[in-house]
């Protein structure tokens, strides 16, 4: 059994970490608030460019070619994978790590992959583990803004159109609410319009100027936004990840500072009961004598 001083150092270790991850949960908290009105304020935008494109290229037909939705062989892929910069947040960053590693591995294996890492933690595992992982926007975090995000997807398209990929897939956390977060592999070029079914009907628009230089003005303008809301839907992903993970610890620390009370009185009424023994056997020895 552990003597008292040993319980007391533990009980004291226990309390500082439990008091830590209760300051870590709040700090997410209000990180999660910010970027899940980020996220919110800005899915109806994206929602309404989706639905303008399927119109867009309904209206214009088969005739019309973008660089971003010419369909090649698929040889080289792109994997796009989006993490965190800090851990302590559960499963976050594993499941994405994971989810693209199993691609690269499974759908891609025929094919030459690489990997350009948004957030810190991925690029620190996959630049450890595979031959071919582009490091370049790794410290997106640490500027999150839509300007800052332009400029990687303006490389991944660039990339795109000069043939060094065949094919992008964006893998990341989608944001649900505070303790969901679901994983996405999605399709980001060759692009595609999409559409959700409450905005599937056809609008007729009268356009100025016409369909295909609007679509031309429009692909890489929703590409771009498509990237941005991945990036914001994985930062509202790890603060919410986050701050469960933080919530847990603490209960955890709770129940192990009672049992480590419980285990300090245990202890301390064994030595209180050892030393009245003691006592009692030196009394007993000295009136028999």
């Amino acid at each position: 059994m552990a003597n008292l001083k040993e319980v007391r150092s533990r009980i004291q270790s226990v309390n500082s970490t439990q008091q830590i991850t209760k300051a870590m949960k709040m700090v997410a908290a209000a990180k999660l608030r910010r970027a899940q009105d980020a996220i919110t304020q800005m899915r109806p935008y994206s929602q309404k460019l989706s639905s303008l494109l399927q119109n867009l290229s309904s209206a214009a037909g088969s005739d019309f070619e973008s660089p971003f939705m010419k369909v090649r062989e698929t040889r080289k892929v792109l994997l796009v994978v989006v993490t965190s910069d800090r851990g302590l947040c559960g499963a976050f960053n594993t499941n994405v790590i994971k989810a693209a590693s199993n691609l690269a591995a499974g759908e891609f294996a025929s094919y030459e992959t690489t990997f350009l890492c948004l957030g810190k933690k991925g690029y620190d595992f996959l630049s450890k583990r595979m031959p071919q992982v582009n490091g370049d926007f790794h410290l997106i975090f640490s500027d999150l803004k839509y300007k800052t995000l332009q400029t990687a997807a303006q490389w991944i398209m660039d990339s795109y159109t000069s043939g060094e990929f065949d094919k992008v897939v964006v893998v990341y956390n989608e944001f649900k609410n505070v303790s969901t977060q679901i994983l996405r592999e999605e399709q980001y070029l060759p692009f595609a319009a999409k559409m959700d079914s409450d905005t599937s009907s056809q609008t007729d628009y009268i356009y100025q100027p016409d369909q295909e230089l609007l679509l031309s003005e429009l692909i890489p303008k929703a590409l771009g936004m498509q990237l941005y809301k991945a990036v914001l839907d994985s930062n509202a992903s790890e603060q919410g990840a986050r701050m469960m993970a933080m919530d847990k610890a603490t209960e955890n620390a709770g129940e192990l500072l009672k049992e480590l009370k419980l285990t300090y009185n245990r202890t301390r009424q064994a030595s209180i009961t050892t030393e009245i023994l003691e006592i009692v056997g030196g009394a007993e020895a000295l009136v028999s004598k």
